[in-house]
C-alpha cells in the first residue's frame, strides 16, 4: 500500500524510489495472532489438582470432641436436591440456612460434593447458591465421604 507522489520525486529521473512494503510483516504477524490464541484456548482446556497426602497419624491424635464441629458439607443428590450435611433443603430456604450456619460457627469453608449422575449444570446452581451464602472458600470433595 504504497503512495506515489509523482511531483515529490526529487531523485534523477528514471530511478526508483524505494517504497516500505508492510504487507509480508501484516501477514506473518496475522499468523503468529492465530496460532497463539490457539495455542492459548489449548492450554486452558485442562488442570491439574494436587491433593495432599492424608496423614493418619493426625486423624489418629484427633480429639474426641471435633465430631461436634464437623464440617459443612453442601451435597447435590442424585435427584437434584440440595443437602446440608444430610439434611434437605429446598432452594429457598438454602442460602439463608447456610448463611445461618456459617455465622453461627464463625468459619466461610464449605466442603462441596455432588453426587454421581447430578448435572454440571444444578452443580454449578448449587455452587452459585452456596458462594452466594457468604462462603469465602469452597472446597470440591475428591473422595467419597465417610459416613
Amino acid at each position: 500500500m504504497a503512495m506515489d507522489l509523482g511531483a515529490v520525486n526529487s531523485g534523477k529521473k528514471g530511478r526508483s524510489q524505494p517504497e516500505m512494503n508492510v504487507t509480508p510483516l501484516v501477514d506473518v504477524v496475522l499468523v503468529l495472532l492465530i496460532v497463539f490464541m490457539v495455542l492459548t484456548a489449548m492450554m486452558n482446556e485442562q488442570f491439574w489438582v494436587h491433593v495432599p497426602e492424608k496423614d493418619k497419624q493426625a486423624e489418629a491424635d484427633q480429639e474426641p470432641g471435633a465430631e461436634a464441629q464437623a464440617p459443612i458439607v453442601v451435597t447435590v443428590n442424585k435427584n437434584g436436591q440440595i443437602q446440608i450435611n444430610q439434611d434437605v433443603f429446598s432452594d429457598r430456604e438454602f442460602p439463608d440456612r447456610l448463611r445461618r450456619m456459617l455465622v453461627a460457627r464463625g468459619e466461610l469453608n464449605v466442603y462441596f460434593d455432588a453426587q454421581d449422575g447430578v448435572s454440571y449444570e444444578r452443580a454449578v446452581q448449587a455452587m452459585d447458591l452456596t458462594r452466594g451464602s457468604g462462603a469465602a472458600h469452597i472446597a470440591v470433595v475428591t473422595e467419597r465421604i465417610q459416613d
